[in-house]
């Protein structure tokens, strides 16, 4: 709790956030009083939450996966249903020998890249994004050795990396195009459209992404994309066409699907 709050404050605080309808008003005026540098800072950011910008936005900041991750406003906010994807990434990338080559498409942020990163002993990251916004903030976010790259999907690749790819990761827009008007307003007023909308049936860019990994995959690499349990079929049957071998795996405690492709080992 910052120098400057007092119980009043704190109190008059939460009567705004849910008076706007933040359900965890307590929490969040919490980790606004913790952030805030100065009392007419500490006024701006509520000032913003109340008028519905997301709270990630308003801190700077988003957790995910245990990862304090920074996000500029405009920016897609990390998910906690896409923690499921990271644990099975995490646990296939394990089974990789010697350093695994990782590639976060469609990064955002990087915070998938950088959840990935953290929960292994060693790894080569790569990461891509199209908005120039998230990809600010990905070289925030993956430190270290770690690249990343701004263009459309696969474009902006260097080739020294086709064919080596031990995991591909990608959390595409996937949101149907008629649906989007029916998302929260934190994320159709605040989030670029580019992040959440994923055109008629919401797998345009899912499609684009499945059909260009094949080429970028190492022999036994595998393509987890996140998807959602109404689409996972046709997900899946986009992974096959590729020729990959396809497997769809769900998480009932954080609603969570994703499609896993594994390219076959050469004989």
């Amino acid at each position: 709790m910052s120098v400057f709050s007092s119980s009043i404050r704190t109190a008059a605080i939460v009567a705004r956030l849910r008076a706007a309808g933040c359900v965890f008003a307590e929490d969040e005026a919490e980790l606004l009083l913790s952030t805030a540098s100065t009392p007419a800072d500490l006024d701006a950011m509520v000032a913003r939450r109340v008028a519905g910008e997301p709270l990630e936005h308003v801190l700077g900041w988003a957790e995910f996966c245990g990862l304090r991750v920074y996000v500029e406003p405009g920016v897609f906010v990390p998910r906690p249903r896409t923690a499921f994807l990271i644990e099975a990434a995490v646990a296939l990338a394990r089974e990789v020998e010697g350093t695994p080559v990782v590639l976060d498409m469609c990064c955002g942020t990087g915070a998938m890249g950088a959840a990935v990163a953290a929960g292994l002993p060693r790894a080569e990251l790569h990461a891509a994004d199209l908005d120039p916004a998230a990809v600010r903030c990905a070289r925030r976010n993956l430190t270290g050795s770690a690249t990343v790259y701004e263009g459309d999907l696969y474009d902006p690749l260097p080739a020294t990396l086709r064919g080596r790819v031990d995991l591909l990761i990608a959390s595409p827009p996937y949101v149907p195009s008629e649906s989007v008007g029916l998302l929260p307003p934190e994320a159709r007023l605040h989030e670029p459209l580019l992040a959440l909308d994923g055109g008629a049936d919401g797998l345009d860019v899912v499609r684009r992404v499945i059909a260009g990994a094949p080429a970028w995959l190492a022999p036994g690499g595998r393509l987890l994309v996140e998807t959602s349990e109404r689409q996972a079929e046709a997900t899946a049957e986009s992974v096959r066409a590729a020729g990959l071998a396809a497997q769809v795996a769900t998480s009932d405690d954080l609603d969570a699907t994703a499609v896993i492709g594994t390219r076959r080992r050469e004989v």
